[in-house]
């Protein structure tokens, strides 16, 4: 295999050089000669972003369980780098060995926005790898992909060899079992994926036809191979108490963007707000106990070293054990000297005495999601919380000793009016009036209520995947009217350009033909489109131009229920007569219970695993 090592002349020559060198504490290193199968696990985004991400390490360190395989990371060179790479022939190469991934049996990508599409078909053509999966050698290695994003694979199907549909835990094994029987035995790559046919949650484009109507709708999604499943199930481990759980991390030599541990205490959700994506592929919910928990956190603390330690999960506070297990993990840490980073909580759940406790560590602003301004707009997405929830909430913070509030809010939700918008305004006014209603001597000097807005992208397997997305200049007259209408002081209003959500509703919600839409615009020069800094919207202009795809289509078009949608062949368990009731509701301003107060039997039971309320009520 043919090595490449960067040398410390061109490692002068780029910014953050430590990225590219590897070797880090609790990194792992592989006798070659020794193993069969050589995974390269790619991240689409450089070093600091993709060491953050929880995923990569879990799946990182269970491939290396396997003796007979070598998972290495491969990361995206930043745009200093990659031009010394061209002008220097090193094709891409992974960290562990600095090796070409070239000669690497996979190359798994985990896609986790869809703004990163352009970096995975920029880390392939770096590889000297042909981004069409149709124009590869038999000797390339196979390219696959798997994450959030891979729920709606089509986007990327005709340069991806297979998607996994899931949790890799689950059935990654089987892949490679089959592949190391495959190449010990010799055969075509035609032949291995045809054998991949036979596990579900693997999805290979190739064995597929799309036939579209003379008004761009699909008319037909068929299977072309006679073992291709007409859905994709999706696989997902059932008992997280038993999965395999990392008991180190890698200790990255730059600081990245979550510089800590983080601990996953469960998985899928119970609330169904119907704007979310993982709040609904990621069903059902499986948690693991606190007794795991608390032994899993003592060790990765004892193996890293960090002075904090994250929780992670869709909603923390809707752990079952949330109390006890708190209470045990804040001794814990306070023993250590660590502090807690609590993520976004629901503000009716929200615990005085938690929040007291945490500042007794180390004091750090708190945030809440509204997500909506207005009552009614907070029942149309199924939020579940009310204002009287959100200032008694605020209460307790500011009475907690927090000055500081941070408030997540959606433009262009459905049914959304001017009236919502104001409504965000209202609720800030009335946050901020709360601090000042508690007497002096009981709270802070001063507080500040930060809002943020983002743009919402209706999203696959989700009520609102039928809905049409605002339009780029009707999110930036909104964000322009609410940064208009919000004048107090002491009240601090945060936005972005809709630009990026835009594009990134055209390709969450686009076919295959959005593929040429890509390839295209980073043809133009597209790559790292999710840095404000790198973006061009004048590339993705040009390559709509080119491919004849009109972006309207697929980001700013109502769907009909019987429509086709390009992830129909998909199968998260969630069913879409479920989904369809919900968006009808959503329309009649009805809420939903959460799973544990009512099922609503959404379909999940299909996993015969985890926590799932189905028939119980």
């Amino acid at each position: 295999m043919t090595k490449l090592r960067v040398t410390d002349a061109i490692l002068k020559q780029v910014e953050k050089p430590a990225r590219y060198i590897g070797n880090e504490v609790n990194s792992i290193i592989k006798d070659k000669d020794s193993i069969d199968i050589r995974f390269a696990f790619c991240f689409p985004d450089v070093y600091e972003v993709g060491m953050s991400h929880l995923g990569m390490q879990i799946l990182y360190y269970f491939l290396n369980e396997r003796k007979d395989t070598y998972c290495e990371r491969v990361f995206a060179p930043w745009t200093d780098m990659e031009e010394k790479m061209r002008e220097n022939n090193i094709n891409l190469f992974a960290l562990e060995s600095q090796d070409e991934v070239k000669g690497f049996d996979f190359i798994g990508f985990t896609l986790q926005y869809e703004m990163s599409y352009t970096n995975v078909i920029n880390l392939i053509d770096l590889a000297g790898i042909s981004p069409w999966s149709k124009e590869r050698k038999e000797e390339d290695p196979i390219i696959c992909a798997g994450g959030p994003c891979a729920y709606n694979p089509e986007p990327l199907a005709d340069f991806i060899d297979f998607f996994y549909i899931g949790e890799g835990e689950a059935s990654l094994n089987k892949v490679l079992d089959i592949y190391k029987e495959h190449k010990k035995n010799g055969g075509s790559k035609k032949e291995f994926l045809e054998k991949l046919l036979d596990i579900e949650g693997i999805y290979v484009p190739a064995f597929y036809e799309v036939k579209y109507k003379d008004n761009g709708i699909i008319e037909s999604f068929l299977p072309t191979h006679k073992n291709a499943k007409s859905k994709i199930k999706k696989q997902i481990i059932k008992d997280p108490n038993q999965s395999f759980y990392p008991s180190k991390l890698i200790l990255p030599w730059v600081q990245t963007v979550h510089d800590r541990v983080n601990l996953e205490i469960f998985r899928g959700c119970i609330r169904g707000c119907r704007f979310c994506h993982a709040g609904f592929v990621y069903r059902p919910v499986r948690e693991k106990s606190k007794e795991v928990l608390i032994e899993q956190a003592k060790k990765l603390l004892k193996n890293t070293g960090y002075d904090e330690i994250s929780l992670s999960s869709l909603s923390t506070s809707d752990y079952s054990e949330f109390e006890s297990f708190s209470q045990e993990l804040l001794q814990t840490c306070k023993d250590a000297k660590v502090n807690i980073s609590l993520p976004s909580l629901r503000i009716d759940k929200f615990s005085i005495d938690l929040m007291s406790n945490i500042q007794k560590v180390r004091k750090s602003s708190l945030t809440f999601a509204p997500e909506a301004g207005s009552q009614r707009l907070r029942n149309v997405i199924n939020k579940g919380i009310t204002e009287e929830d959100i200032l008694k909430g605020s209460k307790l913070a500011f009475e907690g000793g927090w000055d500081r509030i941070k408030l997540y809010f959606m433009i262009g939700l459905p049914t959304e009016t001017e009236e919502d918008i104001i409504a965000i305004k209202e609720l800030a006014d009335k946050i901020l009036d709360t601090f000042y209603s508690i007497p002096k001597e009981n709270r802070a000097r001063n507080a500040k209520v930060v809002v943020s807005s983002s743009c919402f992208v209706p999203k696959p397997f989700t009520p609102f995947q039928w809905e049409a997305q605002n339009t780029y200049e009707e999110f930036m007259d909104k964000q322009q009217f609410l940064k208009k209408v919000i004048k107090r002081k002491g009240i601090q209003y945060n936005y972005h350009d809709a630009i990026l959500s835009s594009l990134e509703g055209m390709l969450a919600r686009g076919d295959r033909r959005v593929g040429k839409v890509i390839y295209y615009a980073w043809k133009f020069g597209a790559k790292f489109d999710s840095w404000t800094e790198k973006f061009n919207m004048a590339h993705w202009e040009k390559a709509f131009e080119k491919s004849k795809i009109e972006p309207a289509f697929y980001a700013n078009r109502k769907r009909e229920y019987d429509e086709i949608l390009p992830w129909d062949h998909i199968w998260v368990g969630v069913s879409k007569s479920f989904l369809i009731k919900e968006h009808q509701k959503a329309l009649e301003e009805k809420t939903t219970p959460n799973c544990r107060e009512k099922c609503q039997v959404c379909g999940a039971t299909i996993f015969q695993g985890g926590v799932c309320y189905e028939g119980t009520n």
